[in-house]
Order: C-alpha cells, then sequence, then structure tokens
C-alpha cells in the first residue's frame, strides 16, 4: 500500500513508520528536520522536508496513488494552538483531491466519545488533561469534532491514554472499555494498531482506546 505518514520523528511516528516497512508500504514522510528520522529508515522511504501546517508542504507528501494517511503528529508544550486539527484540515482537503481511500490518526484517551463506558476514571482523566494538558487536549478534541463533521472521508483512529517506551507485542485491547489515568500503552503498540486498521474496516468511523 502507498501511504504518507506525519509526525515521523515522533515516538509514535517512527513506530509507524518501521512497522509500516516491514509490512511492505510503500511510505512518503513530511518532517521539519530529516536528520531527525531514524538512520535505519534511510534510503527506504520518500522524505518530504517542510511544515505540516503549510498546505503545499502537505500536498507534496500525499503523492498521487496514495491510498492511506498515517496522523501521528504529536503535542507538546511549544506547539502552536490548534495544531493537529489545522493539519488534519489540510489533509482532508488533499484527500478528497486525490481520492486517497482512508485516514488513520492517533486522538487522546482525554476526548471522550459516545461510545466511551464514561465511569469516574475516564472523568479524571478528562478533568486532568483540560487543567494540566490543556494545549493538547482541546486540540485533539478539536480535531476529533472535524472528523466526526467530515465522514464524506473515511477515518478511524485511535486514542492513547498514556502512552510509554516499551515493547512491541502485539497484545492490547482496542475498544470502548472501561479507562482511567493507569491505562498504558506502549508507542511500538500504538503504532501497531494503528498500522493494523490500514486494512481493518472494524472501526470506521470511531475512535477506541487502545490499552493493555
Amino acid at each position: 500500500m502507498k501511504i504518507a505518514i506525519f509526525g515521523a520523528t515522533g515516538s509514535v511516528g517512527s513506530e509507524c513508520v518501521r512497522l509500516s516497512l516491514k509490512a511492505g508500504h510503500e511510505i512518503s514522510v513530511l518532517v521539519r528536520n530529516p536528520q531527525k528520522l531514524h538512520p535505519e529508515f534511510e534510503g527506504k522511504i520518500h522524505v518530504v522536508t517542510g511544515n505540516a501546517l503549510d498546505y503545499a508542504d502537505v500536498d507534496k507528501t500525499i503523492l498521487p496513488g496514495t491510498e492511506a494517511v498515517l496522523f501521528a503528529i504529536g503535542v507538546d508544550k511549544n506547539s502552536p494552538e490548534n495544531l493537529c486539527t489545522d493539519v488534519t484540515s489540510h489533509i482532508l482537503e488533499i484527500m478528497r483531491q486525490k481520492k486517497v481511500g482512508r485516514l488513520v490518526w492517533c486522538g487522546g484517551g482525554s476526548t471522550l466519545v459516545p461510545e466511551d463506558k464514561v465511569g469516574f476514571g475516564a472523568k479524571f482523566v478528562k478533568f486532568y488533561a483540560e487543567k494540566f494538558l490543556s494545549l493538547r487536549h482541546f486540540d485533539k478534541e478539536n480535531q476529533y469534532e472535524l472528523l466526526s463533521n467530515n465522514r464524506d472521508v473515511t477515518w478511524l483512529g485511535v486514542r492513547p491514554v498514556q502512552m510509554k517506551a516499551g515493547k512491541h507485542t502485539g497484545q492490547y485491547r482496542l475498544g470502548f472499555d472501561s479507562f482511567n489515568g493507569l491505562s498504558t500503552i506502549s508507542f511500538s503498540d500504538c503504532a501497531d494498531a494503528m498500522v493494523g486498521m490500514l486494512e481493518d474496516d472494524t472501526w470506521i468511523g470511531k475512535a477506541p482506546i487502545v490499552q493493555y
């Protein structure tokens, strides 16, 4: 499959690249600094240097014939407001123009969705994120709302709560089970779930929690 990956130098994005290569996919990535790409990717992927907030750079990355997009851009305290939402807006427009079949994205566990079993744990996750991680929380909420309002484009994704370094096990839960601030997933297994969604229609139009 011919795919484009955004966020390829991050913890989840680099794992998306690694696992996509292992699966035999043809990959194009957009990065601000190519030197941050893992050395093992050299010569194996198409690299565009630029900024995902620039529509033209996103357009260059989603090559003709692209079949799917993986969105793994993260948000930290220095990120622009609504980074993920604004980049996703570019991606959706270009996907329509180029007839790209699917978007798989990484959201956040503090974004509660109608299918969730919302208990005290989930409410605490949202409260904590709103208070202490507000830039990331509200961007991911806005991104989910944007996608929910653009269902003419096929999308699906995952919502991790706490991500951490760890082994690639391939063993985790996807769904709308109860979760809380102790729910974890490794960067690699989060990426595994995303790459699996490239060819699995189970979660189309949904964003399940990914957790052990």
